[in-house]
């Protein structure tokens, strides 16, 4: 065990600033509280750095995934602090500055809030690097319980109350589902071990217990990608919850989740069937319909609303979907074109940023209520002529739909190219027309998001709109809509790393062989 701790400096970097901002969050002085976020921010750099100089995993299947993974989780998770900004207790720290009024920790959750954004990306980075079924079952409800609390406190109104209840009681559902499935591999191959289970797939052959397991085990993890039929949750969450949880939600437990099925689906490997680099029969028919069925619901219904964030939150479903294809597909043979799983952690890392916009945009605009409360801004309708009057803004919805669209030359359309080009090089001819048709169809939605703040006309007669006064969210908005157009200019980087993460070695690993590589020998970005 201890041996791990070579790769596990990223983890205990954020719980020592969970600590801390645990600490400093319940300071009777106003000075003090305000740092939490600054902490939580450094704490991500820090965890960052050490992912990037962290060694590869010897005896993993996927031996350079957890640096590139955690690397990605501790960038996206800094710009998800700075829109988070403002979040928890904005009333309470109100109240007190115009009052004078002695502090009450039992009052407040900005120690609670932040917190609770350390332990979720904490256990999302321990997903990047499981290599046990416990291990994972213990990584992916770090990632998940936080959230559920977030939900219920982002804001004050009953919705969110509602949204963190149906959250919590559907999660608690996927995840007994999940670990019903890892029961069912445990007793199919004696080993909660991934090397082990790998080695016992490759040399016993896949039981029928095995196999019902492993599919339990995939419906059960979809929950938490927001895939059908796992899906029911995630508009009413997203509408409940303060938009800044909503862009947490949309990437933190989607990452986690298609972390785990990349590994869990790699103890099977992408070898067994007729065609080369296909899954086993069963699971390969299971995620197939699961995708197919996953971008179209989404798309459909994305296209049937008119609240942005419920848009927002089937166009995460219909991502979903996406991704799915390049997990189809597997690493195969040939370059990154030809590469479903680097295709798919590329799209991860592109998704989190360009999705971040979107939600930072909706977290900026806000309406005042008649008792001084303040409400966010909830239709299409409502970002209409943004960028004449709010220009920076209204630029940042423009380009961050148009990338989610995949419209060339912004990064959206680097990231979804390669699911295209892996797709078709496994023969998934099928599933590439049911992904190009869902990709146009989406373009019906966006482009409203698109022509709203372009080319509409604000309603004179519409209750008044203003900008909240959290700088961190703006700050989110603005790198979400330069890192679309940066790593579009200069998307080699990302994704010769996301290559490299998805070298797949499935005879490597076995439980006896589970060491740490030589530092020397780690592959660099």
């Amino acid at each position: 065990m201890t041996e791990k701790l070579a790769y596990l400096w990223p983890e205990i970097a954020l719980f020592v600033g969970t600590c801390i901002v645990m600490v400093i969050g319940l300071s009777p002085a106003r000075e003090v509280r305000r740092f939490c976020a600054p902490v939580t921010v450094f704490c991500l750099l820090i965890a960052g750095l050490l992912a990037v100089n962290s060694p590869p995993t010897a005896g993993a299947m996927f031996p350079n995934l957890a640096p590139f993974a955690k690397t990605l989780i501790a960038f996206v998770g800094i710009g998800l602090v700075l829109l988070c900004t403002g979040t928890a207790d904005r009333e309470e720290e109100a109240h007190l500055l115009a009052t004078g009024a002695k502090f009450d920790p039992l009052r407040t959750m900005r120690a609670e809030f932040y917190a609770f954004i350390l332990f979720s990306l904490t256990g999302l980075m321990l997903c990047a690097s499981a290599d046990d079924l416990i291990w994972m079952f213990l990584a992916l409800e770090l990632t998940s319980l936080p959230t559920y609390v977030m939900v219920t406190l982002s804001t004050k109104n009953r919705k969110s109350q509602e949204a963190g209840v149906k959250y919590f009681f559907l999660g608690a559902m996927g995840a007994a589902i999940f670990l019903y499935g890892f029961a069912l591999l445990y007793g199919a191959t004696g080993s909660t071990h991934l090397g082990d289970i790998a080695e016992h797939f490759s040399t016993e052959g896949i039981s029928g217990l095995a196999m019902a397991g492993m599919i339990l085990a995939l419906v059960g993890v979809s929950f938490k990608i927001a895939a059908v039929p796992m899906h029911f949750y995630t508009a009413d969450v997203y509408e409940g919850a303060a938009a800044p949880v909503s862009a947490f939600l949309a990437f933190v437990p989607k990452a986690a989740g298609f972390l785990t099925i990349i590994l869990l689906v790699g103890t099977l490997g992408w070898r067994y069937g007729e065609a080369h680099g296909s899954l086993p029969g069963e699971v390969r028919i299971v995620l197939w319909v699961v995708a197919a069925l996953t971008m179209t619901f989404g798309n459909v219904l994305a296209i049937l609303q008119t609240s942005v964030k419920r848009m927002l939150a089937y166009s995460s479903i219909a991502h979903s979907g996406y991704m799915l294809v390049g997990v189809i597909v597997g690493p195969g043979d040939g370059g990154f074109a030809q590469n479903g799983i680097a295709a798919v952690l590329f799209y991860l890392f592109s998704y989190g940023v360009m999705n971040m916009g979107a939600f930072a945009v909706i977290a900026c605009l806000e309406r005042r209520n008649a008792d001084g409360t303040y409400r966010e801004i909830e239709t299409v309708d409502d970002l209409n002529g943004l960028c004449k009057t709010r220009p920076v803004l209204g630029w940042v919805m423009v380009v961050s739909a148009m990338s989610l669209l995949g419209m060339p030359p912004l990064l959206g359309f680097f990231a979804k190219v390669p699911l295209f080009s892996s797709a078709i090089s496994a023969g998934e001819i099928t599933l590439v027309i049911v992904l190009g048709l869902n990709s146009a169809a989406a373009a019906f939605y966006y482009l409203r998001l698109v022509y709203a703040p372009m080319l509409a006309e604000p309603d004179p007669e519409a209750e008044p709109i203003e900008s909240n006064p959290y700088l961190g969210r703006k700050w989110a908005a603005v790198a979400s809509a330069g890192g679309v157009l940066l790593f579009a200019a200069a998307a080699n980087a990302p994704i010769g790393w996301a290559a490299r993460a998805a070298e797949y070695e499935p005879r490597r690993a076995t439980h006896a062989e589970a060491t740490v590589i030589d530092p020397a020998s780690r592959v660099e970005p």
